[in-house]
């Protein structure tokens, strides 16, 4: 039960936050300290905006999910994550064929400084983080 209530808080959050940053910031991008800022771009390929060939991503996110969604009993965090994550990121890509990043992180290290995120993707790699590391306890 715990990993559906933090599935269902993300999903709606990112959901929000998408429909917000998309009506009110069409042109802008904030700087906040030069270490993050906040930008809009249409995502219309994978994570990390990689090419990809139609179908793939929606195989690849069923697995996740199914995998996520067979995790929830024994670590509801980060399934909870993953699930929402990967449920709000499935339905904007679903709705809109892409998604909407618009967190960047322009002092990152090497090629990282190029890649934009939304709070579905944190979320996403927080809960894989998660497993892994509950993984390497047992």
């Amino acid at each position: 039960m715990m990993a559906l209530l933090i599935a269902g808080a993300i999903f709606s959050v990112a959901g929000l936050v998408r429909i917000y940053l998309d009506r009110t910031s069409r042109s802008d991008t904030h700087h906040f300290g030069g270490t993050v800022e906040l930008t809009h771009v249409w995502n219309t390929g994978a994570a990390f905006s990689l090419p990809i060939p139609k179908g793939t991503v929606g195989g690849l996110s069923a697995l996740a999910l199914l995998f996520a969604w067979g995790q929830r009993k024994e670590r509801p965090l980060s399934a909870g994550l993953l699930l929402g994550g990967g449920l709000a990121n499935a339905w904007e890509r679903l709705r809109y064929r892409k998604v909407y990043d618009y967190v960047r992180f322009p002092k990152a290290p090497g090629k990282g400084k190029r890649f934009v995120w939304n709070l579905a993707d944190f979320a996403i790699l927080a809960g894989a983080i998660g497993l892994v590391i509950s993984q390497k306890k047992r």
